[in-house]
């Protein structure tokens, strides 16, 4: 696994979350819910509470331990796995009393290494559930997705407020 997302190249970003006190958190959303493209994420914060993971149908706010660091599995170690293990799908609240921030180390493949299911994991009972492509064609994909359900959003919107 080391070698297919790029060994000694693996991409290194740092994401800082700053999520201003709001007096209504029930009506605001700090981040969307989403799974993380990269490989892994490392995610160390500031105590207060907002991190929210997607389970057995629900959501569930994670426990804020003193010291722990969290580690997310993203999209690519799905794919590598054929689903063995998969993306968490998570998102992240505001807090009516306290500022939350989260520092995110993303750890991605070079944009031109080819992922998808390794060998080790494939076979006649178990065919590849994705198909290869490089980490850039996974990360247009995604981000094309999301920004086509946006507009396609807008453009319902902008309909029902005609008719």
């Amino acid at each position: 696994m080391e070698r297919v997302l790029g060994g000694e190249n693996l991409e290194m970003q740092l994401k800082i979350n700053y999520y201003p006190r709001c007096p209504q958190p029930e009506l605001a959303l700090g981040v969307e819910a989403h799974t993380d493209i990269s490989a892994l994420t490392f995610l160390l914060h500031n105590m207060v509470p907002g991190l929210q993971l997607f389970n057995d149908g629900k959501w569930v706010t994670a426990k804020c331990i003193p010291g722990a660091l969290i580690v997310h599995i993203g999209d690519q170690v799905e794919i590598l796995s054929n689903g063995q293990f998969k993306s968490g799908l998570h998102r992240g609240l505001v807090n009516k009393e306290k500022v939350r921030i989260s520092w995110a180390v993303f750890c991605d493949p070079p944009k031109d290494a080819l992922i998808g299911p390794m060998k080790e994991v494939v076979d006649e009972k178990n065919p590849p559930l994705f198909p290869a492509k490089t980490f850039q064609q996974h990360t247009d994909h995604k981000l094309f997705k999301k920004a086509q359900a946006q507009a396609e959003a807008q453009a319902a919107k902008k309909l029902n407020q005609s008719t």
